[in-house]
């Protein structure tokens, strides 16, 4: 029986607990443990990942059917508590959902307020009234054959495989943006830059290709470090001996929740192994470091090769999207790669924290799994959400600057390196301080000094000669001196 008051004006249930008893909005889902929780840890003022609570909701459904399959829960409770995890797959009850992403417990809170929302929802549906736990018990019922050790763990892998998926769909467009940009500029000759100095020429499609193969490499990266999620401790409870489970349960919960969510995970080989360390997380998070660095690395590149546009580098344009400055009018800013480098910026700390909370484990738990979580999805969706940005209001919209391109290259001492096979390198030398000193384009200095014809530089300096291994099919003229 459920004691209701009323206190100045509004109704409450009263709810029990270890720690006592407390006074319960009589209209809301969550519980005692629940409302504890959310006064204990008012840190960072943001709901849980909805990601979370719906696979929160596939792991309780699937324990449901599992605990009737094994003949644990009668098939009318577990038919109520399927019903009620249903809803909140179709986004129900989330606002119920009141514990902060990071607290203290192992996130013993938020699988509780899980349980409870669940239990009293399953027992509105019975005909019951919310606080009933005679009806749907939170821990024996809802939480029954689990513990929060095995249930957040995999609540967290299941999350970061959903959005893991969100945000490779975004790197793969990135991607094709990249590999259609290095098409569209491929006969474009440049000036190479290493250390910020002239090197040999280049050709754009070149520079966007390596960028697009650079990405591709964090994909599969990303891809490899998905395969680890898919490893879970369901089923080992406490510690991953797998107290309090039915073995039948313990043999029957991943296939069902298989079932149930339409993903593909596999119980750990060893559940104490799986339930002690978090080195998958870290993997995980490892990647989207490294493709925030790859990102980070292109958005540097593009503002410096958009520099300017009148003083700087200036050989491509990027889309115009905002005003650049409140004082300096038609100023226009590289504010999607610099929005790109910031996310890149909190990601790598992200990584930081996770690394550190990961080793931070003892004995048979890790407890610091909520700020694993909270910055691991907060890092793989940002990610998502810069790179979708990056290519619909950067990527896309790219133009290069063919003629300052050439210009460039022509200007350059670099032009120098592939005269080297031709003219020998001690000569090569001697002409790029002269073409120093003298501000003398190099070509202009080969042509005065009889070095080589008109027609020779043509073909040396053609763009597909200067940017693909081997020199020129025309005889140097090192061996045109030798064979004298």
């Amino acid at each position: 029986m459920v004691k209701n008051i009323t206190l100045n004006g509004k109704d409450y249930r009263q709810e029990n607990d270890s720690i006592g008893t407390k006074d319960v909005p009589q209209n809301v889902y969550y519980g005692v443990q629940s409302m504890r929780a959310a006064e204990n840890f008012r840190i960072t003022g943001l709901s849980m990942h909805p990601e979370i609570i719906n696979s929160l909701a596939y792991i309780k459904k699937a324990s449901a059917i599992t605990n009737c399959e094994v003949g644990i829960l009668d098939q009318h409770m577990a038919r109520a508590i399927v019903t009620a995890c249903d809803e909140l797959l179709s986004n129900q009850l989330h606002e119920q959902f009141i514990v902060d992403p990071i607290q203290g417990g192992a996130g013993t809170s938020l699988n509780m307020n899980a349980n409870e929302v669940i239990a009293n929802r399953a027992i509105e549906i019975l005909g019951g009234e919310k606080g009933d736990y005679n009806i749907v018990n939170p821990n024996d019922h809802v939480n029954c054959g689990q513990s929060t050790n095995d249930v957040i763990p995999t609540a967290g892998k299941m999350t970061s495989l959903k959005l893991l998926e969100n945000a490779g769909k975004e790197l793969r467009r990135l991607h094709t943006a990249l590999c259609e940009k290095a098409k569209e500029f491929n006969h474009i000759i440049k000036m190479g830059r290493t250390q910020l100095q002239d090197a040999v020429p280049i050709r754009l499609g070149q520079e966007f290709q390596a960028y697009a193969d650079a990405v591709m490499r964090d994909i599969h990266r990303i891809d490899n470090a998905m395969d680890e999620m898919r490893v879970v401790n369901l089923g080992g409870t406490a510690v991953g001996t797998g107290i309090n489970a039915d073995e039948e349960y313990l043999r029957r919960i991943v296939p069902n929740l298989n079932q149930v969510s339409g993903m593909r995970f596999v119980q750990a080989f060893d559940l104490i192994d799986a339930t002690q360390n978090l080195d998958s997380f870290v993997a995980v998070s490892g990647a989207v470091k490294a493709c925030a660095v790859t990102l980070s690395k292109i958005a540097n590149d593009l503002r410096l090769l958009s520099s300017g546009p009148r003083t700087g580098i200036g050989e491509i344009n990027l889309p115009a999207k905002q005003n650049g400055s409140s004082i300096m009018p038609g100023k226009v800013n590289p504010v999607i790669p610099e929005v790109v480098n910031q996310v890149a910026f909190n990601i790598i700390g992200n990584d930081v924290t996770i690394t550190m909370a990961a080793e931070a484990g003892q004995l048979e738990l890790n407890a610091f799994e909520p700020i694993v979580f909270y910055c691991l999805f907060q890092s793989i969706d940002t990610l998502g959400y810069a790179v979708s940005t990056f290519v619909d209001n950067c990527i896309t919209g790219i133009t290069a600057n063919e003629d300052r391109c050439r210009q460039l290259v022509e200007n350059s001492v670099g032009l120098i390196t592939a005269l080297c096979p031709h003219i020998g390198y001690e000569k090569a030398a001697d002409l790029a301080k002269e073409a120093l000193r003298t501000g003398e384009p190099v070509r202009s200095l080969i042509l005065k000094q009889g070095l080589l014809t008109q027609e020779d530089l043509e073909t040396i300096l053609n763009p597909m000669s200067m940017t693909e291994p081997g020199i020129s099919g025309k005889d140097s003229v090192i061996n045109r001196n030798e064979t004298k």
